[in-house]
């Protein structure tokens, strides 16, 4: 009978755990307990130190409760670490059955509120709750009065959400209408509005890459330099991830193996310090930084006619 009764209460204990908000009716349904056991047993969880959180009809445990708080301690995260999770997950191409676990598990455990509305206006916050639960569910939704700085259109857009970009500022999209992937400004949305229909366009959505400079594309070229002690200091200190890209050679200086998505962004870093990089074994970037000396020599040449 003690163990039938201690099932019931972890049962009921599991369910107000979740990231939801259940009714006495709800909790009654999923147990198979009568209203008054619930209320009985959500008294005694409040002696018990538990924080029995109530909106209107609905309850929920609080996550803040000590027991929690003490069962989870050593894998715990704060709301800054899940917010960090949260947008490295949502930055990644992938799609894999446990990406989307660790996806849903995130948001079983933090609201949509904490991990949306974190660090930016209300507005922003709704449009991104809503982006972030259709890429989660692989739903459609449409971007509500969407104004393009290209066209100079405000029209509605009926989009797929797959990737977050830009610190969650951006969101790429397959685009239906178009039938193209595009990066959306999520301000620039009117608002959001989640439809309840499925992802068909899957097999059509691309990998999006931000490479070393911060330049972002669909297609990445390699580049590979040797480094002198003086840009390869500078380039960690810009860019601390090319740590991990470099290697060190015999000859003192380091190899920068990378995969870049617009030569713009290094070539600006090459240029700066042409006297200390050598270019190794990537002709076609060569070859583009040639065309750019000869345009600036052509240009510097014009200026002193």
């Amino acid at each position: 009978m003690k163990q039938e009764k201690f099932d019931r209460q972890l049962r009921l204990m599991v369910l107000l755990a979740r990231n939801t908000e259940l009714s006495v009716d709800d909790l009654s349904e999923q147990t198979g307990m009568s209203r008054r056991t619930i209320y009985r047993y959500l008294e005694a969880f409040k002696d018990m130190g538990f924080e029995v959180e109530k909106n209107g009809t609905h309850y929920r445990l609080g996550p803040s409760s000590p027991f929690f708080l003490e069962i989870s301690s050593l894998i715990h995260f704060t709301t800054d670490e899940a917010v960090t999770i949260n947008q490295v997950l949502n930055s990644v191409y992938n799609n894999s059955p446990q990406v989307r676990h660790l996806r849903d598990k995130l948001a079983a455990l933090y609201d949509f509120d904490i991990l949306a509305n974190h660090g930016i206006d209300a507005h922003i916050a709704r449009n991104l709750q809503t982006l972030y639960q259709a890429a989660r569910e692989e739903r459609l939704c449409l971007l509500r009065g969407y104004i393009s700085h290209h066209s100079g259109r405000t029209d509605d857009r009926l989009v797929e959400p797959y990737i977050f970009l830009s610190g969650n500022s951006e969101v790429r999209c397959f685009e239906v209408q178009t039938r193209q992937n595009k990066t959306f400004k999520i301000s620039r949305a009117k608002s959001v509005e989640l439809l309840d229909l499925k992802w068909s366009h899957k097999r059509e959505h691309t990998p999006f890459y931000t490479d070393l400079f911060h330049f972002s594309g669909e297609n990445r070229k390699r580049v590979r330099l040797l480094l002198g002690a003086l840009s390869a200091s500078l380039l960690r200190e810009e860019f601390p991830y090319s740590e991990q890209q470099m290697t060190l050679q015999d000859d003192g200086r380091y190899l920068l193996d990378t995969q870049v998505c617009s030569y713009k962004g290094i070539a600006r870093f090459v240029l700066g310090l042409y006297d200390d990089i050598e270019i190794y074994r990537t002709p076609e970037f060569k070859k583009y930084l040639e065309a750019r000396v000869a345009e600036l020599a052509e240009k510097i040449a014009l200026k002193k006619r």
